[in-house]
């Protein structure tokens, strides 16, 4: 938790206008969330910061790259990642409540005590979403050295309607949907 803090911006003592941070995030700054549904993770985030007197702007830019399982074949498919991120900060008296009854996600309140912002939740957050739903290579790519060449040999029999029937049960499931036509 102590590494969390080398995300927070000691905002109180910013003049209004742009201010620039920059930060690396790897493996390890993974791991203090859990479990992640990729690996080697070596991101790049630029984050501006533009005071005003009522609010701040954010704006994260997400770059880097990241290995992920394919959808398509199981192996270990290298993505690059490229994305942006836009936050409005506002300071209230009660940004619980004001949280909770927020409806645009882009938009956050915190206290007006409050004296540093912590970017740490917003960047796993920013990070994880640059990484696309749909995680196959290209059709270009598809049967190239990634790809696990046995699956998709596999998925084309299934296309094709070949399928090998080594399991008792399979047949079974095969008998029966023939008898239920």
């Amino acid at each position: 938790m102590g590494n969390r803090r080398r995300f927070d911006i000691a905002f109180v003592g910013l003049k209004p206008g742009v201010h620039e941070f920059n930060y690396e995030v790897d493996e390890q700054f993974f791991s203090e969330f859990g479990q992640t549904d990729f690996e080697s993770c070596q991101a790049t985030v630029k984050v501006q910061l533009e005071k005003s007197t009522s609010f701040m702007r954010l704006k994260f830019e997400i770059g880097g790259s990241v290995r992920v399982t394919c959808d398509r074949c199981g192996n270990s498919l290298p993505l690059n990642l490229w994305d942006e991120f836009n936050m409005i900060v506002k300071s209230v008296e009660n940004p619980d409540e004001m949280n909770e009854s927020e409806e645009d996600p882009d938009i956050f309140y915190i206290s007006r005590t409050e004296s540093h912002l912590h970017l740490a939740n917003w960047i796993y957050e920013f990070v994880s979403l640059s990484i696309p739903m749909q995680r196959m290579c290209s059709v270009e790519e598809m049967g190239g050295p990634q790809c696990n060449k046995e699956i998709l040999e596999m998925l084309k029999k299934m296309e094709s309607g070949i399928i090998e029937h080594n399991n008792p049960l399979q047949e079974g499931l095969e008998k029966l949907k023939k008898n239920n036509k």
